[in-house]
């Protein structure tokens, strides 16, 4: 039986191992390393227990610092065990330090890089993550796109060779568990929401909390929305907030809570009246859950869910969050992404 190491190390990556493992350990051994790039039990253990990924075989406990230190010591790590287990391939998602690191050590030793999430584009190098998928796309030997928007852009840089629009795993990932999020999750009873009658926020990006400027004019936009707003504030954004001087206590109508679990948020999302987001996962959930998203970013990656105003893209002025938020809109959902056989179809494609 061949044997495929997964590296993750962030909350979107553990949502799109779940269904994509449940289809591995069919045909294939798969090790896990987890690199610790989230730590924080609310950002990582809790989503290893609710989605019932298997646990870890190498927990690297790397933790947080800069982009080069991080990609550094994961780079090291990961060579150590690949040089141990051998594996026929190594299985990478989206664009973190810990993909770039894992595709990195990998090439080096020339083993097989499958990435999970190819082909997706800002086209804004000033982001991390676009270096990330960029460098993983360029060295991975199979690439597996969520959307035909993703094969065009790997074709455009030539890359043409074990290309394959799959689908998105991460919609597999929402179908499966959005109907239990609805029968497990107390979220709302635990927060007196009501459904439909409150927004929800999450904003972790570096490009916005590393910025006192935009967080001033975002912190500015929520407290001028009416209305019950629920925000889990990310360990880290807390930390920036914090060292800005920056009082979100201060905002009115606002539940500032702890980061959630996986199911806790699929029902956060799927109740929610619109969701403010810097995030790329949280788009696509809004987008699958048909629930409209204010994005506070200058560019998505994910630009099949600004079709039919679904997602708008505000940056970080304060007016056009305000205006975005009280726009009315009627999106029309497309099936962009699949249909949510993704994980199936991948090893499938391996399988041969």
């Amino acid at each position: 039986m061949k044997k495929i190491i997964t590296v993750l190390g962030a909350r979107p990556q553990f949502i799109k191992a779940a269904p994509v493992s449940r289809e591995i350990r069919k045909e294939f051994q798969e090790l896990i390393v987890h690199t610790g790039q989230h730590y924080d039990q609310n950002m990582s253990d809790i989503f290893f227990e609710e989605l019932s990924i298997p646990k870890p075989d190498y927990h690297l406990g790397i933790g947080s610092g800069s982009h080069g230190e991080q990609t550094g010591k994961m780079l090291a790590s990961i060579e150590e065990i690949l040089l141990k287990e051998k594996p026929d391939y190594l299985l990478v998602y989206g664009d973190t330090n810990s993909t770039l690191a894992g595709s990195l050590a990998a090439a080096k030793l020339h083993i097989p890089v499958l990435h999970i999430e190819a082909g997706l584009r800002s086209f804004n190098k000033k982001m991390p993550e676009e270096i990330n998928r960029i460098m993983t796309d360029h060295v991975s030997s199979y690439l597996f796109c969520p959307t035909e928007t993703a094969v065009q852009n790997l074709y455009k840089e030539n890359i043409k060779e074990n290309v394959w629009n799959v689908g998105d795993v991460m919609y597999d990932a929402v179908i499966y568990n959005k109907e239990i999020a609805e029968e497990r999750s107390t979220v709302l009873q635990d927060h007196q929401l009501s459904s439909k009658d409150y927004y929800l926020i999450t904003i972790h990006r570096a490009e916005n909390t590393d910025d006192f400027e935009k967080m001033t004019r975002i912190i500015d936009a929520f407290s001028q929305i009416k209305g019950p707003k629920v925000w889990p504030v990310h360990p880290r954004t807390k930390k920036k907030l914090h060292s800005f001087g920056l009082d979100i206590n201060k905002i009115p109508d606002l539940h500032i809570i702890e980061p959630v679990g996986y199911l806790d948020m699929l029902k956060l999302e799927n109740h929610a009246l619109k969701i403010l987001t810097d995030s790329g996962g949280v788009q696509k959930e809004a987008y699958f859950m048909e629930v409209p998203c204010v994005t506070l970013r200058e560019q998505t990656e994910w630009v099949e869910t600004l079709e039919s105003e679904a997602n708008i893209l505000v940056g970080t002025d304060t007016q056009k969050i305000v205006d975005a938020v009280y726009k009315s809109i009627s999106p029309n959902y497309e099936a962009y992404f699949g249909e949510a056989d993704a994980s199936r179809k991948i090893v499938e494609l391996l399988s041969k």
